[in-house]
């Protein structure tokens, strides 16, 4: 049963599987924040304002926040896609919960300022949601609408376990030492690039009856025409990005799509760019790499992905190697048909060539803010990190972040020109 919880097939899962998924989930939220009061908790809780991290409390008390919404307050929770967003809800157990957490309405940089309750009663807030949550749920039907905000609340509630992880890594928080080894990205088996070859692809995910949970911008599943192509079996590895870094990639503006070499330039201003970020020596001679690991400088092997590179970065490596990043549909077609030739993801989060864009046939579910507003500005990332949650792996999800974020757990891969 907890292989079952943790797992991809949590998409289609019942009533039952789902009472355990969320329970599963809130303990691993709570057991991630535990990492943060160790730290934070004399302090208060205050952390720098930056624009890549939410105030740890105020990330806790979103989360329980965001599932009382859909589903507590929720009068047409059993709709799913068909829901209202802008309905009138119930009002919430905590009465300033909307003013605190409400994410669509609480501007980013005023989250700092804001006169969150203390860590007691953000805990006690988790907990009654997620008991009003188990409590509805028994009485839900077993269809994909009626669980449906029960599948997504479960799913961002992991998206915001991996944002507690990789802000404890913008922060150089110390992690437990069971975490920091399942937080530490694995060496890899390197194998040659596959060729792929020629095809039509369904892209995306298809939402009809019977067939589970899929998110707005998987849909609609269309078919793509795909030509024969060549993609590297494994992301790009540190001992292949010192390579470019000995090769002066960070010198040379040939390299660099326009807009990354004005980014590579404004951190000049800073402390220079001569490495992803959090590295401090990347050893030409030796092929050794330092980088900071929640605060511990580590040595990583030369068979372990590189991480923690921009979009601009991960580009301009392809171009110095005479290669190009993957398509999202190339990505797709490889993670479905060429595992057993070799082609293994969920290190790291893979940059893609593309641009997060709609699919043909669009249309926003009833949390508007997940993904339409990031169309056109963002840059698609596939596959998953050491951070992500097994049940959030899923072939066909579309991450997405802006070409110049460094802080989430990313690397890429190359295919042939």
């Amino acid at each position: 049963m907890s292989a079952l919880i943790d797992s991809s097939t949590m998409r289609s899962a019942g009533r039952d599987l789902l009472s355990l998924a969320l329970m599963d989930a809130r303990n691993h939220t709570l057991h991630l924040f535990g990492q943060y009061q160790r730290a934070l908790e004399a302090s208060s809780f205050e952390v720098p304002q930056l624009a890549t991290i939410n105030p740890p409390l105020w990330e806790l008390g979103h989360v329980g926040w965001f599932q009382e919404c859909w589903i507590g307050r929720n009068l047409q929770r059993s709709l799913g896609q068909r829901c209202d967003p802008v309905h009138t809800r119930l009002a919430s157990i905590e009465p300033q919960a909307d003013r605190w957490w409400d994410s669509s309405h609480v501007p980013h940089e005023t989250r700092w300022a804001l006169d969150l309750p203390d860590v007691g009663n953000c805990r006690a807030y988790l907990l009654d949601t997620l008991e009003s949550t188990l409590e509805l749920l028994e009485k839900a039907g077993e269809d994909d609408e009626a669980l449906y905000f029960y599948r997504l609340c479960l799913f961002h509630e992991d998206m915001h376990g991996e944002a507690f992880a990789y802000t404890a890594q913008t922060l150089g928080l110390a992690l437990d030492k069971p975490l920091l080894q399942a937080f530490t990205p694995p060496p890899m088996v390197l194998r040659e690039p596959v060729l792929v070859p020629a095809t039509r692809w369904q892209l995306g995910s298809s939402y009809q009856a019977g067939q589970g949970f899929a998110f707005d911008n998987e849909r609609a599943a269309h078919e793509v025409r795909v030509p024969e192509f060549e993609i590297d079996a494994q992301p790009v590895t540190w001992a292949q990005y010192i390579e470019f870094v000995d090769d002066g990639g960070y010198d040379r503006q040939a390299l660099w799509h326009p807009q990354g070499w004005d980014w590579l330039q404004g951190q000049a201003g800073g402390e220079g760019r001569r490495g992803p970020r959090y590295v401090e020596q990347i050893g030409v001679a030796s092929g050794a790499v330092m980088q900071t690991r929640f605060g511990q400088p580590m040595r990583m092997l030369g068979n372990q992905p590189a991480m923690h590179m921009t979009w601009w970065e991960a580009d301009a490596w392809c171009r110095w190697a005479g290669r190009r990043l993957p398509a999202e549909v190339e990505w797709e077609v490889a993670a479905h048909t060429a595992a057993r030739r070799g082609f293994h993801w969920g290190a790291v989060w893979e940059w893609m060539g593309s641009t997060f864009r709609a699919y043909p046939g669009f249309a926003p579910d009833p949390y508007r803010d997940y993904s339409e507003p990031w169309f056109g500005t963002h840059k698609v990332l596939r596959g998953a990190s050491f951070a992500t949650r097994a049940r959030m792996q899923h072939p066909k999800y579309r991450n997405f972040y802006l070409p110049g974020r460094d802080d989430i757990f990313c690397g890429f891969r190359s295919c042939a020109l």
